[in-house]
């Protein structure tokens, strides 16, 4: 049975931070991963691009029962550090929108420079050795297919459930269980939204058409891309409400954002009173969809022959589209896991488990989800340096 100073359970993007960083600390670190290689989720990313970061990375953007729990692992490592390097290793990016940073080139470059900064502190890194046992006495002990370790401290970075064909399993919230650490309850986040009835005869024959919106659940309010889907809606202004949206909770679109659609139509009915309303209605809106709504809510007949009651009323649903979503389409399409290790259960500055000494859980697998757009990976690199530091 080998011992280590700390054995890191998955080398994800957190859990290869967390080992480099201990072993810059001149730890001894072994770097455990279930799959036959590091980083998959790294490596999807962003469409193959890796989104690793966001300029505007601030605590409001995370969600969790505690708000309040980032504050101090984001405000040690932050965005800027991640970026600095990322310029050593000089990998170029761009800012793509918001405060997006994506590699110029494939997201194996990030990978790439994680794995060689674990190389360079001496990490241990053993692909294809499933974890089968963990236990604590004075150490822990590892028990895995491919032999036992020991180990003064222990890292869970093993993720959440999100996207379980890379491999996603509830594997750290079992872990934290087993030791006594309650978790929120999980639920997919950044996922697309399903609807049935007559809201989804609406949208099913409009899959594939996109548009800017405002999409809006309680009091978050997100301006981005919508699209309709076979299934529903997607994109990210829909991604990013599905994190607050729970079951039997409406969520309004405003689909004709820093425009009044009301006084748009009433005005082309006075100016064009022979133009038909689908054709006023493109000049807003993508054509598939205006012709859609036109002829679900307006008469066969020409502008000026329309009362300005129905035509209020469109212009009042292009405006507030209220619609109650039946679901969402799983794990499987998430990109993360809303939920997790609860944070009252662990610090804040170390991400160490208060009542386990040595035990530390650090990325996905906390009560911790950023918004879309890079926030999530820099929650892994946080999270994950506030561990390799103390662990």
């Amino acid at each position: 049975m080998t011992h280590f100073d700390v054995v890191v359970i998955g080398a994800g993007a957190a859990g290869m931070f967390a080992a480099m960083r201990a072993g810059q600390r001149g730890r001894r670190v072994l770097l455990l991963e279930h799959g036959e290689e590091p980083g998959r989720k790294i490596l999807i990313s962003g469409g193959g691009r890796c989104n690793f970061t966001n300029l505007g990375c601030v605590p409001e953007r995370f969600l969790s029962a505690n708000p309040h729990f980032a504050r101090s692992a984001l405000a040690r490592y932050t965005q800027h550090d991640f970026i600095a390097l990322v310029r050593r290793h000089r990998i170029a990016f761009h800012e793509k929108t918001l405060g997006q940073l994506f590699c110029d080139g494939p997201a194996r470059q990030i990978v790439r420079m994680l794995l060689a900064e674990c190389e360079a502190a001496g990490v241990d890194l053993r692909l294809a050795h499933r974890v089968t046992a963990i236990t604590r006495a004075d150490r822990f002990a590892i028990a895995t297919d491919h032999g036992a370790f020991t180990a003064e401290s222990l890292v869970l970075a093993t993720g959440g459930l999100s996207i379980p064909k890379m491999g996603a399993t509830g594997f750290a919230h079992e872990v934290a269980r087993r030791f006594g650490l309650p978790v929120v309850t999980p639920r997919p986040a950044l996922v697309p939204l399903t609807f049935a009835g007559e809201d989804l005869d609406v949208m099913r024959p409009l899959a594939g058409v996109a548009l800017p919106v405002v999409a809006r659940c309680g009091r978050a309010a997100f301006p981005e891309a919508m699209l309709f889907t076979h299934r529903g809606l997607s994109g990210p202004a829909i991604l990013q409400v599905s994190s607050y949206w729970r079951e039997g909770e409406a969520i309004t679109l405003d689909l004709a954002p820093g425009r009044d659609p009301a006084a748009a139509l009433l005005e082309a009915k006075r100016a064009r009173p022979r133009a038909e309303a689908r054709g006023v209605l493109a000049e807003m809106l993508p054509q598939r969809l205006a012709q859609a709504l036109a002829a679900r809510h307006l008469p066969p007949r020409m502008l000026g022959e329309t009362g300005d009651a129905p035509l209020r009323a469109l212009g009042a649903l292009l405006g507030g589209w209220r619609l109650l979503p039946a679901g969402t389409e799983g794990y499987a399409k998430a990109e993360v896991t809303l939920g997790g290790v609860d944070t009252a259960a662990l610090s804040q500055k170390t991400m160490a488990a208060k009542a386990v000494p040595g035990l530390f859980v650090i990325g996905e697998a906390v009560d911790v989800t950023g918004w879309l757009g890079g926030h999530n990976f820099q929650w892994a690199w946080s999270s994950g340096w506030a561990a390799g530091e103390a662990a």
